[in-house]
């Protein structure tokens, strides 16, 4: 059994490590993503270390050893299928249902994702379009191409979202876009990277980098 923080650290570290091997996972980078203070990281680290879930060196970082890492894909797997259950099955809007799940995926019942994977029908993405880990530890294909990296006339479905705040959430509801909704890049600015796009074959919308770099698109 761990703590509600311990489980929080080891699903940072997870989501961190998904950026590729060369990407070395600091105490900094760690405080950055919890919007923890460095200090506190220190110690926590030492903590997993002692419970043999993470290995630390100056050198390369922190990894998740593997028991670490099972531990890790079985809360994120929690988080991503409460999110389903909450928007399939109570009717949650998508900007809603992480920081509930936030909640919900620290129940540590043996059986309950088993279960409650089966009583949704084996979702392969939460709402966000995150895979879903599988309870053999296997997860389906994940999205990285931004949409902020096509070129000018290419055409895409959104297949996820970096930020999951409610905040992106929400304008995102304000332009009608969602996951599998059509975009073409019609142009870049060169004054400032903004987009112009087209949704759904809709008028042409201006959006900034960082909105092009939170959608991904398959």
């Amino acid at each position: 059994m761990y703590t509600l923080s311990e489980e929080n650290y080891l699903k940072a570290i997870y989501r961190l490590a998904l950026q590729g091997k060369d990407f070395k996972i600091t105490p900094t980078a760690i405080a950055e993503s919890l919007s923890n203070n460095p200090a506190s990281v220190v110690d926590m680290i030492r903590k997993l270390t002692e419970k043999q879930l993470i290995e630390y060196d100056k050198k390369n970082g922190v990894r998740l050893t593997q028991q670490g890492l099972k531990d890790a894909t079985l809360i994120v797997r929690r988080h991503r299928l409460w999110e389903v259950f909450l928007l399939e099955k109570l009717g949650y809007h998508w900007d809603e249902i992480h920081d509930i799940a936030e909640e919900l995926e620290h129940i540590n019942d043996a059986t309950l994702a088993d279960r409650l994977d089966k009583f949704l029908g084996f979702p392969e993405y939460d709402p966000h379009g995150d895979p879903i880990p599988k309870a053999n530890g296997k997860v389906p294909k994940s999205y990285s191409v931004s949409l902020s990296e096509l070129k000018p006339g290419s055409q895409s479905h959104v297949a996820a979202v970096r930020d999951t705040s409610s905040s992106f959430l929400q304008y995102l509801q304000r332009l009608n876009i969602g996951i599998g909704t059509k975009i073409q890049l019609i142009e870049k600015i060169p004054y400032d990277s903004s987009l112009v796009i087209k949704i759904e074959n809709r008028g042409d919308t201006t959006v900034s980098q960082k909105f092009g770099e939170n959608i991904l698109v398959d």
